[in-house]
């Protein structure tokens, strides 16, 4: 009997062990310290220095397109702002191969946000949607998630990165939500990069053309966030 309990001792302790680091908490809180390392890196690293020194020059044709897109979603997952990246794929590989690279690169970004939202974070953050807000925005993705996500990205007033985070808590499945990511971020990363492969005519039609986009598109994302808030302010 005694040696029975002995040898359940230690299997109970681990257990015991195996609950808590696979607990929602603990995959939350490496998310977390993911996150920060992440965040780290770039500020150590700082690729946006693409901008100024320009692509190595060992990496040429479709390999450059591919490394930058692959890049390019690290840097995305890692909170380096997609306008900043979108500028260098256009002064670096044109507009055509750069529209081309930055959309595979948002969409393994994404991907990579999802996919870490949803194995870390959704059992830990999911049993905090108590607030009228969250249910509604939790509610929306989850039945509406295509619809919804399309709608999200072509409102260039919300964060790349929370509108990743928030669709990962929901139900909402990988396919809308790569689907919705690829199609809604279209037009904006096309102006932008557009501007950067024209950086260098600043009075062409092509880059006057995107630039005013930009500034529409910015504009009306902030009015609408102004209006929205005021409405729920007023509720």
């Amino acid at each position: 009997m005694l040696d029975t309990a002995a040898a359940a001792r230690p299997q109970g302790l681990a257990v015991r062990c195996a609950r808590a680091v696979l607990s929602p908490w603990s995959r939350l809180s490496l998310l977390v310290v993911l996150l920060a390392a992440a965040g780290a890196c770039v500020l150590v690293f700082e690729p946006q220095r693409l901008l100024s020194d320009g692509w190595p020059r060992q990496l040429g044709g479709a390999a450059a397109v591919l490394v930058f897109a692959a890049a390019y979603g690290l840097c995305t997952a890692a909170f380096v702002p997609r306008p900043l990246l979108n500028l260098a794929a256009g002064a670096l590989f044109g507009s055509q191969a750069g529209l081309g690279a930055a959309i595979a690169g948002t969409v393994i970004g994404a991907g990579i946000a999802f996919g870490l939202g949803r194995m870390l974070g959704q059992d830990a953050l999911r049993p905090l949607l108590r607030g009228r807000w969250l249910n509604a925005a939790d509610g929306q993705l989850s039945r509406h998630g295509f619809r919804s996500m399309l709608a999200v990205r072509l409102f260039p007033g919300v964060p790349f990165a929370a509108a990743n985070y928030c669709a990962a808590v929901s139900r909402m499945g990988w396919l809308p939500f790569l689907l919705a990511t690829a199609l809604g971020s279209i037009p904006n990363t096309a102006a932008y990069v557009v501007a950067g492969a024209r950086a260098s005519t600043p009075t062409s039609p092509a880059f006057l053309i995107a630039m005013g986009f930009i500034a529409v598109t910015g504009l009306a994302g902030a009015l609408i966030a102004w209006r929205k808030r005021h409405h729920l302010r007023g509720r």
